[in-house]
Order: C-alpha cells, then structure tokens, then sequence
C-alpha cells in the first residue's frame, strides 16, 4: 500500500479551524463569563492554560477591526483590548475535544502540559535577560501550534514522522523538513502571519529553531530557543550528560546565559501544569 504524502503547507494551513481546546478551559471561561463583570485576573490565567484559545484571542484583538496603534503580543495585552461579548463568542467557537488517546507517541494532555511549561520557562528566562516576560509566555505557549496542527489534519503524516524519531526531540524539525520540505515550527510562524500576530511573533516562530540565523538577533528568539530545549529535554527525561551535550551554548552565549544558568532559572514546579497559578 503507497502512503498518501504530506499536505503541503498552503493545504495545511486551511485546517487551522480543527485546532482543538481544552474542554477544561472551554468550560471554565464559558462559566466566567457568563457573569456580570467578569474577573480580569481569572480570564488571564484561563486563557493562559489553553495555546489555541489564546492564539485566536490574539488574532481577533489583532484583526482589522480594532486598528491599533500597535499590535498585541500578550494576552492581558488581548484582554484590555476585546470586550466581553467578544470573548464570549471566541470561547462559543471553539472546538473542545474530549480525544485523549495517544498518537505517535504524543498525547493531546502531554502537549498541553508541555506547552505550558515551555511558557513557564520562557517567561523566567526573559525576566533573567529584562525582556518582555508576557510577550516570552505567549510565545511559549503557542509555539507548538503548528506541531498540534499537523497531528489535527494529517495524521498519517504524524505518525511517519513519530516512528523516525520522537515529536519532542530537539533534532526533530530537521527530520520534519526532510519528509515534508518544511518544519512545524514554520507552520506556526505562517499561522501567525495569517492571525495578523506581531512581526516579532512570527519570526521568533519562524526561527525559534535557529535563532542565530535571524537576520538581527533578537533575545525572545533566543528565550524562547531555549525554552523549549528545556522543556524538550525535561518531557524526555534526558540525563545531566544528555542535557550537557544537547544545551544550545551558542544561543545562551548570546543571551549571556550557561546551562547552569537556565537549569536554575527554569526550576518551576513541573507537576502544577494543570493549576491555575499563572502570574504576569
């Protein structure tokens, strides 16, 4: 039997609407807001659990509707931005599922799970280097969408790419872009394009896995480069030894940070993925 190739990229992106939330999170924000003045404080820390609710958060407050000045990175940026009655119908629009099984060897609560953590991270990292901490949240959180995205709509592809080497590992985009001619982090970079995200959104996106590569070197980039080398490695389990090898030296030598350095600074509370204790 002669496996059905990849979508290309333009076909892919036209899925974007399978992109699945939380039911959690779905049900949490359909309940808060539902009240007469909706908590400020609770709506960002619902939003901040849920990479597909807060990517068309953004997109809505950054569409042409509202015309800003300049466009919204964060998502309490987002929630000044957009009235409640708008919120409510985003989170009415919304595709829970209640999928939970495992697909090449990646589940939907893993993801999640490790996408909140890879915003946890980026946001102590930035603080570290004085760079914007929610914008460096944000980034983390969504920068797996297009991963998320490609599970959605082809799978098949998924799973190809799973028995050739695991979705988590750092060499992995290199794989990616051998059988498909592109990476799932370019995937997200197009999805921010699309939403009409920030310029430096989608290229930290478009270089999240090369951020020396980036025409002028910008510190989010490399914030959330490693980020996500520590998430990465923390979801596989790597040793001290196989963290020491794999650590992106290049990058932190030019956000003037060591593997110690970031051990130290991305030592959170892994097991309170799923709490609401986000702070901004």
């Amino acid at each position: 039997m002669i496996r059905a190739k990849p979508l290309n990229l333009s076909t892919l992106l036209e899925q974007h609407a399978l992109l699945p939330s939380q039911p959690r999170a779905v049900a949490l924000l359909s309940s808060e807001l539902r009240q007469l003045e909706p908590g400020m404080r609770s709506l960002v820390q619902l939003f901040s659990t849920d990479p597909v609710l807060t990517a068309r958060m953004l997109a809505v407050a950054n569409g042409p509707v509202h015309q800003l000045a300049q466009r919204v990175h964060s998502i309490p940026e987002a929630l000044v931005v957009l009235a409640p009655v708008q919120l409510r119908q985003l989170v009415q629009k919304s595709a829970p599922t209640g999928a939970t099984h495992t697909q090449g060897g990646w589940s939907l609560a893993g993801f999640w799970r490790y996408s909140l953590d890879t915003a946890r991270i980026a946001r102590a990292l930035a603080m570290s280097v004085q760079a914007n901490a929610s914008a460096a949240y944000t980034l983390g959180l969504l920068h797996g969408l297009g991963q998320l995205l490609l599970r959605t709509a082809d799978p098949e592809t998924f799973v190809r790419l799973a028995e050739l080497l695991e979705p988590m590992h750092p060499k992995r985009p290199e794989v990616e872009t051998q059988l498909m001619g592109y990476c799932t982090g370019q995937i997200t970079a197009h999805l921010a394009r699309q939403w009409n995200f920030p310029l430096l959104m989608s290229d930290a996106f478009q270089y999240m896995n090369t951020p020396l590569e980036q025409p002028t070197f910008e510190p989010l980039t490399g914030v959330l480069h490693l980020a996500i080398w520590r998430a990465s490695t923390r979801a596989l389990n790597w040793s001290e030894r196989q963290l020491a090898v794999s650590f992106p030296a290049e990058a932190g030598l030019a956000l003037g940070m060591d593997i110690d350095m970031v051990l130290r600074q991305a030592s959170i509370n892994w097991y309170a993925a799923n709490s609401l204790d986000v702070q901004f």
